[in-house]
Formats: C-alpha cells, structure tokens, sequence
C-alpha cells in the first residue's frame, strides 16, 4: 500500500469531520492538496476568481448550513485578498477553516518574490491558526481547526501548509475532534437582567444572531409580553428569520443620531450575545456608545454562551410563557412609477418566494423594508456585518451553495447590492453562472458611493468637485447589464417599477442567476 502524503491525510480528515465543499482559489503551493481532492472524491470544490469572493462564498454557506467549509487560499498574498471578506465573517461569527498554502519550508529562507509572513496575517485574522510542520501532523492539525472553526457559534480557522508538508509521505488522516458547545448562562447574570425587568424601568432586549432564530421567537415574544420590554436587534445581526409569522424585530439604526434617538428612552440595555450598541465611526460632538450614558447595561449572555438557554432560564424567573407572534398592522401598498426605496421594497415583498434567502447589502437604497417585510413571505434575511464591503454578492453565492448542500437547491436567494460596493467582488457573478445558482442579484444603482455622501456631511463638510468625484460612479458609468452578462449571468434594466415587476417575476423562475439593473433617478 501507497504511504498517504500530508495533502492526502488532510483530504480524510476533512472528509471523515463532515466536510463536503472547499472553496477554492489555488496557486502552485497548493497543487498536491488539489490533486489529492482529484484522487480522493467526497469534496465539492467550488472556483471563485478572487480570494474575497471565495471567503465571502464560505462565509455564506456557513449562515445557512450552521457548519464549517474549507477554502483554499494561495500564500500570503491570497490570504491578503480574502482579509475583508474573513472580517466580515469573524463578525458574524461564522465557522470557516481556510487552508492557506505556503512555500516549502527550505525555500523560504531565499526570499522569492511570493515570500511573505502568513503567519502574521492569520494570526492578526483568525480565532485559530496553526502552521503544518509535517506529514504526520496534518490530520490532527486540521481536526483541531476544524473543532476551532465549529466552536461555540463558529469562528474562523487558518491552517498554514507549506508545500513540501503537503507533498512529503507519511501522512496520517485523524479522527474528528468535537468542537466546544457554547457555554451556559451564568446564574448570576440571569438574576440581574430579571431583577431590572421587574423594576418597572424601560427596558431594551439586544438580541444578537444567535438569540433571533425562528424558534426563539415565541419566547421574545412571552418575554415582551410579561415586562414590558423592547426587543431589538443588534447592529451585528448576521442572519435574522423575517416575514409572515414572525416577530417584528427592529435592529439598531446605522445613522449615529437615529441610533442615539432610538436608544434614548432606555434605562436599562440587557444584552444577549451581542456586545453593547456602537457607531460604526466616532464623529465630533457625538459619543461611541448608542444607549445613554446613564442607562444600566447587563449582560444576560456573552456571544460564547448559549443565548436559547440563557432567554429560556430569563423566562422561567419572570414566569412568563411562549405567546403567540403579534400580526403587524398595515400591509404592502400599491406602487407605481419611478424606482424609489420604498417602492422596490414593495415590489420586492410581494414577490419574495416564501423560504427564500435575502442578502443585504444595500444601506442607502435599501432603506423601505422595514415597514412591509412583516407581510412578506417568510425569509431569512442575511446581512454584511462588519463593514468591510464587498460581501454580498459573494454571500449570496455561498448561501445558494449551502442551500443545495442542504438539499434544497429549490431556496432562491435575492440579493439587495448597492453598486458601489458590488464593483468590489463582482467576480463571484461567474461562479454563480458556473455553478447553476439560484441567484437574483437587484443591483441597487445610483452611479455613487451615496454611503459617502452621508458620513461627509457628518463630519461638517459640503462636498466640493474634489470629494464628489471621489464618491461618483458616473465617469464612466459602469454598464452592469454588460457586467453581468460578461460572466454568464442573464441580465436586464429597469427603471420604473412597472418594467421591475415583470423583470423580477423573469428571475425568480430562472433556472440560475440573474441580475437586474435598477436605475435610480
């Protein structure tokens, strides 16, 4: 029998832990950890053309099946490129082991000119990295990364395998090491948050991802019901259940002063798996922090304890019961005409297939679905958490991956993407072609980074011709139909919500990716 190289023991072990998709960007450093994939079957690989889509594409795929993909990144250089798409998913606390490819280790000490310090990066980057030293170890290194990568609620993994690790004989696939369920609640906390529930103070519940799951929403809403109390969401929600049937949960507003205002009646902030409420950025006059300054904060439950436990041992001190979801008032107008926020909201609500997946990233223009998604089908709605942008379309190619791993390769996914931020990984559009993906991107376009206008102005500025030209996307506008179509992806216009409706409809029953152009006036 054939002595296992380091590459082939890795396959295994992946394999044997329950790993069936790698997401792929390879180099030459990597090529026997692709030949092993070749001999050994039982991983799909995906291709994505640019390390941030292919991180963005794992990140995706973790939200929806709630376990670890493997990627394959191609030395320093390519872990460089795949950085802000991994931020975006440390914030969302999605599980991902990345196995970055690195030169052999004789050749390092000659400086080639793809020579860089991977062990810098991803250790700057990850919650967990380890750098193969040898054949043998390979198993047990990518065991204990993939148990890092599935702890608690998912963290990111990087497991550094430089060449002639990978190439050299005597590898030894491992068994799976089980990953670290998250912790329980702390008694004490509970006993806090309850106490300040029944003080007859107004109270905030901050819900964070993994206290907003459609089976906790019965419990919110007994909890609501008995004290009193606000629920919403946290600002770094990655995944929240939307639509008919389910709770109508607000997240913390973006703009500072929104944020500022809609905390401001709270004496008491009980947060559960989430940290407390911060702006994005400091601005001058204007604080960090969104509760008020003399608001009492408790922590019912950090991020690495388990927020279903901790809410149920809350419910069972207060005495209060699972109640029914409230039905919203109102329901989804009759629109018309021009392309506005609130009128693709309401295109886009009455057309949502019920189970679809939505991917956000869309702040300026996505503005309108706060008031008709409680009279849409129901969705998962998924967001890009920490604000490294780019990571829609990428998220969405991965969630649509996920859904075929899970066996529902029928679940559409819809995609809000502003055009500014979708210029950044519009590589992932041909995966999704490549891959036959479900996939409906609305490209939000308004030819700027409007995002931009908006902080310029926070910081007690007009824009003059230098600034708006930095922040416009119209010299040359960008020509998204030809864009989309240029890698496989069926593509049209519109710019009214009459051409919209039917363009939508057109989409959804595709047998693939779309994507339409929706011009702004």
């Amino acid at each position: 029998m054939t002595e296992e190289t380091g590459a082939e023991a890795l396959v295994r072990t992946l394999i044997g832990a329950g790993v069936d998709t790698c997401f792929a960007n390879p180099g030459t450093s990597e090529m026997h950890f692709v030949a092993a994939l070749d001999r050994i079957p039982g991983i799909r690989c995906v291709l994505g053309l640019q390390e941030n889509a292919v991180t963005g594409m794992a990140d995706g795929y973790f939200r929806v099946t709630r376990r670890p993909a493997a990627t394959l990144l191609h030395c320093g250089p390519g872990y460089a490129n795949g950085i802000a798409n991994l931020h975006n998913a440390r914030r969302a606390g999605s599980g991902i082991l990345n196995i970055v490819g690195d030169h052999a280790v004789p050749h390092v000490a000659h400086d080639s000119p793809l020579t860089a310090d991977v062990g810098a990066l991803v250790g700057a980057t990850s919650d967990w990295h380890a750098f193969g030293t040898e054949p043998a170890r390979i198993g047990a290194d990518a065991a204990r990364g993939l148990a890092a990568a599935g702890s608690a609620y998912g963290r990111v993994a990087s497991l550094v395998l430089p060449a002639d690790v990978s190439w050299g004989a005597g590898g030894m696939a491992a068994s799976p090491v089980a990953p670290t369920a998250p912790l329980p609640p702390d008694p004490g906390a509970v006993a806090r948050a309850s106490r300040a529930l029944r003080s007859g103070r107004r109270a905030l519940i901050l819900l964070g991802t993994p206290a907003v799951v459609a089976d906790l929403h019965p419990l919110l809403a007994g909890l609501a019901r008995a004290t009193g109390a606000t629920l919403t969401g946290s600002p770094m929600i990655a995944a929240i259940p939307r639509g008919r049937g389910r709770l109508d949960l607000p997240t913390v507003a973006y703009p500072v002063d929104d944020a500022l205002g809609q905390l401001a009646p709270y004496d008491v902030v009980i947060l559960v798996n989430c940290p407390p409420p911060v702006g994005f950025f400091r601005y001058p006059g204007r604080p960090s922090l969104m509760h008020r300054p003399d608001a009492e904060v408790i922590t019912l439950s950090r991020p690495d304890q388990d927020a279903a436990a901790a809410l149920g041992a809350l419910a069972a001190d207060l005495g209060a019961a699972p109640a029914a979801i409230p039905s919203a008032p109102g329901g989804i107008p009759e629109v018309s005409g021009p392309i506005t926020p609130e009128s693709l909201a309401a295109t886009v609500a009455r057309l949502l297939p019920e189970d679809a997946i939505v991917v956000n990233e869309a702040l300026t223009l996505g503005g309108g679905f706060a008031s008709v998604m409680p009279h849409a089908a129901p969705v998962d709605w998924l967001t890009v958490t920490g604000g490294a942008i780019g990571g829609g379309i990428p998220l969405a190619t991965g969630a649509a991956v996920g859904a075929r791993a899970m066996g529902r390769p029928d679940r559409r996914v819809v995609t809000l993407q502003a055009d500014g931020s979708a210029a950044y990984t519009l590589q992932a559009l041909w995966t999704q072609a490549r891959e036959n993906l479900p996939v409906t991107t609305l490209l939000l376009n308004n030819r700027a980074y409007a995002i931009l206008l908006g902080e310029y102005a926070k910081v007690g500025a007009q824009p003059g011709p230098t600034a708006r030209d930095m922040m416009s996307l119209d010299r040359p506008a960008l020509d998204w139909v030809a864009l989309a179509r240029g890698f496989g992806v069926t593509a049209e216009a519109a710019a009214t919500v009459e051409a919209l409706r039917p363009a939508l409809a057109r989409g959804l029953a595709l047998d693939g990716p779309s994507l339409i152009d929706l011009r702004f006036a």
